[in-house]
């Protein structure tokens, strides 16, 4: 059954009392700050530190929810953040008074979400994007080697990846504008200068570092959940065009990295707990410093929608899971700091596109119109090949509980034209 809080919270919310995501919010004429939701409310943890609720030997002297970034907050470390959990989900609780019976304490602590801007959780010092769906890969070498030679010869051995720009990603709602790049048609003898004609979204999730590492200490695979804060939506905006042309031999550069956005609410660990499910055996078994005892993946459902400039709604494009990740987080953690490379709080980890085996669960425009073979039909009657000036595109994910959901929200981006 589901927890019962004072605060109304609809069936069908994202944000029940099991969930309790973690975000930056300001309000009007106010500073940043950090809150968590619920329902369609935030409360301000600035407003509850003020007050001495979080004074325990797992918080540190100085505030940290007053401040303009979950960074000092992901510091602390698991016991700080299950203390965090523990005690919002006793105060939210329908049987406790603290906030239920003081109005002027709830009228200081509680924000309507639609009153308010939401902004990046973290300072992101370092962003990587993994390669990590088998479905997605297969899907695309198929394209370009065909089926026998789909997958590289490394890709089954370790979590590919690449280091993405962290300066260009940005908070749901932010409008993208159509990049500039070199493409090279391929019946072309020289490439030309100009908008890219296949712009493309990626379905993703990304997970946040909490404590870092130490430049030269890997972090064991075992103990790799203990760096791990949390999940958010995201959407790797990608110029597949541009990136057909510069990819050779580095991989992504400028395909990539105009834009990256995600979510403003980052759902814990612990909020997802229950949707643990186990990984999937690895075939060639992955090797020592990769494989984790009772390793695990989350169940969770996720959707791509497309709204162009003519229709009312949103239309489903992509159903997916997480689920479909070939590798972990445990094992993306672990590879990304075998060699010693020191990972920092707010830094962000994803997952590359997650797509499953069939046609309604490719988590991209390339995999969905086969490279533009195959144009999308939309319920209006028009068609993409790519994603149009004036397009917005909206991914959402959840969990199903018992009576409840543990959701994400949603990442959305209006494409702007290139000007």
């Amino acid at each position: 059954m589901p927890l019962e809080s004072f605060i109304d919270v609809p069936a069908d919310s994202h944000f029940p009392l099991e969930n309790l995501p973690f975000g930056v919010f300001q309000p009007k004429g106010g500073n940043s700050r950090v809150g968590v939701a619920i329902g369609d409310l935030i409360v301000d943890l600035s407003i509850l530190e003020g007050l001495g609720h979080f004074r325990s030997p797992e918080f540190q002297a100085h505030p940290v929810f007053s401040e303009d970034s979950l960074n000092s907050f992901l510091a602390l470390g698991r016991p700080a953040w299950r203390k965090t959990r523990e005690i919002l989900q006793y105060l939210l609780s329908a049987e406790t008074p603290t906030l239920r019976d003081d109005v002027r304490l709830r009228e200081k602590a509680f924000h309507a979400q639609k009153d308010v801007t939401m902004k990046l959780p973290t300072r992101i010092g370092n962003y990587t994007d993994f390669y990590s769906s088998y479905h997605h890969a297969h899907n695309v070498g198929t394209m370009l080697r065909g089926p026998e030679n789909a997958l590289m010869p490394n890709w089954k051995w370790l979590p590919v990846a690449y280091h993405g720009r962290a300066s260009s990603v940005v908070i749901s709602g932010t409008d993208v504008r159509r990049p500039h790049g070199q493409i090279k048609p391929p019946d072309a003898s020289a490439p030309a200068f100009g908008p890219t004609k296949s712009l493309d979204y990626e379905l993703e999730m990304a997970f946040l570092i909490g404590p870092g590492n130490s430049l030269g200490e890997p972090v064991p695979i075992d103990r790799a959940i203990d760096h791990i804060f949390g999940f958010v939506l995201m959407n790797d905006w990608s110029a597949r065009d541009i990136q057909a042309w510069e990819y050779q031999p580095l991989g992504p550069f400028l395909a990539k990295n105009f834009c990256t956005s995600i979510s403003p609410w980052v759902v814990t660990l612990e909020a997802l707990e229950s949707f643990r499910k186990s990984l999937p055996s690895q075939d060639p078994e992955p090797l020592p410093y990769l494989r984790a005892k009772n390793d695990f993946t989350f169940d969770i459902h996720l959707e791509a929608r497309l709204q162009t400039s003519s229709m009312d709604s949103s239309s489903v494009i992509t159903r997916t899971n997480f689920q479909n990740l070939y590798w972990s987080i445990a094992q993306q953690l672990a590879h990304h700091t075998v060699n010693g490379c020191n990972l920092q709080p707010g830094d962000l980890l994803a997952s590359g596109t997650i797509s499953g085996s069939n046609e309604e669960s490719r988590g991209c425009m390339l995999e969905l119109t086969w490279r533009g073979a195959n144009p999308l039909k939309l319920p209006n009657g028009e068609t993409r090949k790519w994603l149009e000036d004036g397009d917005t595109l909206i991914i959402t994910g959840w969990c199903e509980g018992d009576g409840y959901r543990i959701g994400f929200g949603e990442v959305s981006g209006k494409i702007l034209s290139a000007g």
